[in-house]
């Protein structure tokens, strides 16, 4: 098989970073190269060097080809792109207003004296208002990535007193230390 440097100093990039490179695929990724370059001692066929690495003819092509194709730079696996997110941007940022605007909001009458959501009225929420469906699990994943938490406690109750706390922590508290 015949492989071409695209660079002088190639080789000896190639053989630094196989010899520093932890994550074996990586490391193969490399080797494939090195073993198919022209000026080896003897010219290896893609199924030769597939073998000696433990690999499929066709990992060897595709690693040649995306070195010849731009060099030592280009064997480094590209990260994938995966799955579009259901909620574009907007919406996105339409929910996590709404969200954020019944949590300042507090707790009323008619939910029950309950400002927090639970996955499932999330869901529903959702779904009403633009569509999409989510399960429960995925809901949490759109939600972190909102910046919010599972449990995320209420930053003052209404009826939080503080001279009432430190008057009962100083006062009466059974079991702190006086430090």
């Amino acid at each position: 098989m015949h492989v071409e440097l695209q660079d002088p100093s190639d080789r000896q990039t190639l053989e630094r970073l196989a010899a520093a490179e932890r994550h074996a695929l990586q490391r193969d990724r490399y080797r494939a190269v090195l073993l198919a370059l022209e000026d080896a001692p003897e010219e290896l066929e893609g199924d030769e060097i597939a073998e000696r690495l433990g690999r499929s003819p066709r990992f060897v092509d595709q690693w040649l080809a995306r070195y010849r194709g731009g060099g030592v730079g280009n064997l480094r696996a590209r990260k994938q792109p995966g799955r579009r997110p259901k909620l574009g941007a907007e919406q996105a940022a339409r929910l996590k207003a709404r969200l954020e605007a019944r949590l300042e909001a507090g707790p009323t009458e008619a939910d029950g004296g309950v400002c927090a959501f639970r996955g499932r009225d999330v869901c529903g929420i959702v779904e009403r208002e633009f569509g999409v469906v989510h399960t429960v699990g995925g809901i949490y994943d759109v939600l972190e990535r909102l910046g919010f938490s599972c449990l995320m406690p209420r930053p003052r109750h209404r009826k939080n007193d503080p001279e009432a706390m430190r008057q009962f922590a100083e006062e009466r508290a059974p079991l702190l230390s006086a430090t």
